[in-house]
């Protein structure tokens, strides 16, 4: 592929961290493209947007932002009005419109189990306010967050878990630029902690190109070949 390729950014979500996206960032450079696997502070959504956003205004040429679970969020926010973001992928993935939050997408429609199994633990923000860092309990991470993936690999994944803060979770949404910009969605039917029917709604709203998967809600973990494949795709369709 030429230099002019488009710099693909991923943006992990809640309870994962950049390493989710090494299988995907692999296969994405041995077919030529620059990747930045961005690590989300996971603390408001405001804040994580705008930090995103200046990691891609930074970037000289052409994006393609790919945001898993809450990065979703995050990805649409921060690519408003980015005159050099081509693409949007959702990777499993929330797409909220103005005022939505995870929680009221999440809740949408049944199937999620993610509330059962989280551990809250209170923290004191710089600013001096009050906030619960949340966990995936270890003992049921692996049946609720990746139970397609090897349980080896499903326990250091708990072990490593970045946590997200209730008020990141129940921030509602900035204008939304999957509105403006092509977006493609990758639709986890397995998934525990967004509901597929919840994902399919969102993708269907946004008129995005869609693709269902059999996987769980680490699908960039478990099937790394199939979302560096939509990746290109949405690379080659916008370049």
């Amino acid at each position: 592929m030429s230099a002019q390729q488009p710099t693909i950014i991923l943006v992990h979500g809640a309870f994962a961290d950049s390493s989710s996206w090494n299988g995907v960032v692999e296969r994405l450079q041995a077919h030529g493209y620059p990747v930045i696997a961005a690590s989300n502070p996971l603390r408001t959504l405001s804040g994580d947007a705008a930090y995103v956003r200046q990691l891609v205004a930074a970037v000289d040429g052409p994006v393609v932002l790919v945001g898993h679970s809450y990065g979703g969020s995050v990805i649409s926010s921060a690519a408003k009005d980015l005159g050099n973001v081509r693409a949007l992928v959702f990777v499993a993935a929330f797409l909220p419109d103005e005022g939505e939050s995870a929680i009221t997408l999440s809740g949408k429609f049944p199937g999620s189990t993610l509330g059962q199994v989280l551990r809250p633990v209170p923290i004191v923000l710089p600013d001096g306010g009050r906030a619960n860092d949340l966990y995936i309990e270890k003992s049921a991470f692996h049946g609720q967050f990746a139970a397609d993936v090897a349980e080896e690999t499903a326990s250091v994944m708990a072990a490593t878990q970045r946590p997200v803060t209730d008020i990141a979770l129940g921030e509602g949404a900035s204008a939304p630029a999957w509105k403006d910009i092509p977006s493609w969605v990758m639709v986890a039917t397995e998934d525990r902690n967004i509901p597929p029917q919840a994902q399919t709604f969102m993708a269907e709203r946004a008129d995005a190109t869609a693709v269902s998967i059999s996987a769980s809600h680490a699908v960039s973990v478990s099937h790394a070949g199939d979302v560096a494949r939509l990746i290109n795709e949405a690379a080659q369709a916008t370049h």
